[in-house]
C-alpha cells in the first residue's frame, strides 16, 4: 500500500478544492425542498461548478473497473439509499431525507464533501438518525492525529452508532484522496482501537460514514451504481476531507454554511 504524503503545495491545492466542494453544497441548501428533482439539483450544482467556479465535477463520467461511467455530476442519495444515488426526475417529497455528494477538481485536485439535508418536516427517527451520523463523524475526525491508526477512527464511530441502535455499512469506506478521486488508504468506519495503518502528518483522506436505522446489509440495483439498504430502512451520510497535520487536524471541506460542529457526547471519544 503506497500512501501519498501530501506536499505543502499539494495542501495548499486541496484547500482550495475542499473549500469550494463545500461552497457547492452551501449553494445548493435553498433548493433542496419539497417538489424538486435530484435531476434538477444535479443540473443546478453542474452549472454553478462549471461555470461559477470552474471546477469539473468528478463523478460524471467517473468508471472505476467493473462500473459503467456515472452519467450525472453529483450523488443523490434518498431515504433508504445508502451511496450513489444517480439524479433522476422523481420529485422530493415532504419528509424526504436526502445525501448530496459532492467531489470537484481544481488545478488537478480534488475535493469531496457530502451533508444530509431534511426536505420539508422528518419525522423525529430520521432527524435523529442523521444527527447521529454527524457525530459518528465527528467523534472519527477527533481521532486524527500523527500516530493514531485507522482502527481508532473506525472504533469510535462503530461505538457509537450501535450504542444508538444503528448499524455501520461495511462495503463502502472513507479514502485518500489528492490528485486521484481515489487513493490509499482505505478508511473503514469500524473497527478495533489500535489497529491499522498509523497515521502521519501529511495524509489526507475522507471520513464518511454511511448508517443504517435498520440492519447493515446492503443491496445494489440494477443501474450499477445506487447502493440501498436490504431492509429498506434509512441510512445517513456525512462526509468530510481530512489532513493529518502536525499536531492533530484540520478540515479542508469548510465553507460559510457549513453546518457547525455538534456537542459530542462523553465518554464515547475515548479509545477503548
Amino acid at each position: 500500500m503506497t500512501i501519498v504524503i501530501k506536499t505543502q503545495e499539494d495542501i495548499e491545492k486541496m484547500r482550495i478544492a475542499g473549500r469550494l466542494a463545500s461552497e457547492v453544497l452551501d449553494y445548493i441548501t435553498p433548493f433542496v425542498k419539497p417538489g424538486v428533482t435530484t435531476a434538477e439539483l444535479d443540473r443546478l450544482c453542474h452549472e454553478y461548478m462549471v461555470n461559477v467556479q470552474g471546477t469539473i465535477p468528478a463523478p460524471l463520467n467517473y468508471c472505476p473497473p467493473g462500473y459503467t461511467p456515472y452519467p450525472k455530476a453529483i450523488c443523490t442519495s434518498v431515504n433508504q439509499v445508502i451511496c450513489h444515488g444517480i439524479p433522476n426526475d422523481k420529485a422530493l417529497k415532504n419528509g424526504d431525507v436526502v445525501n448530496l455528494d459532492i467531489t470537484v477538481i481544481k488545478d488537478g485536485y480534488h475535493g469531496d464533501t457530502s451533508r444530509m439535508f431534511e426536505v420539508g418536516t422528518v419525522a423525529s427517527h430520521a432527524s435523529r438518525l442523521a444527527q447521529v451520523t454527524y457525530e459518528c463523524m465527528w467523534l472519527g475526525i477527533d481521532m486524527v492525529k500523527p500516530g493514531a491508526r485507522l482502527g481508532d477512527i473506525g472504533a469510535v464511530i462503530q461505538r457509537h452508532a450501535e450504542k444508538n441502535g444503528y448499524s455501520v455499512v461495511r462495503e463502502f469506506c472513507g479514502h485518500g484522496i489528492g490528485k486521484k478521486f481515489h487513493e490509499e488508504p482505505q478508511v473503514l468506519h469500524y473497527g478495533k482501537p489500535g489497529t491499522g495503518v498509523e497515521l502521519k502528518a501529511g495524509m489526507i483522506f475522507t471520513i464518511e460514514p454511511m448508517i443504517n436505522a435498520g440492519k447493515k446489509e446492503i443491496r445494489a440495483m440494477p443501474d450499477g451504481w445506487t447502493i440501498v439498504t436490504k431492509d429498506r430502512s434509512l441510512s445517513a451520510q456525512w462526509e468530510h476531507t481530512v489532513l493529518v497535520t502536525e499536531t492533530g487536524y484540520e478540515i479542508l471541506t469548510q465553507s460559510a454554511g457549513t453546518p457547525a460542529r455538534p456537542a459530542l457526547p462523553q465518554p464515547a471519544a475515548v479509545a477503548a
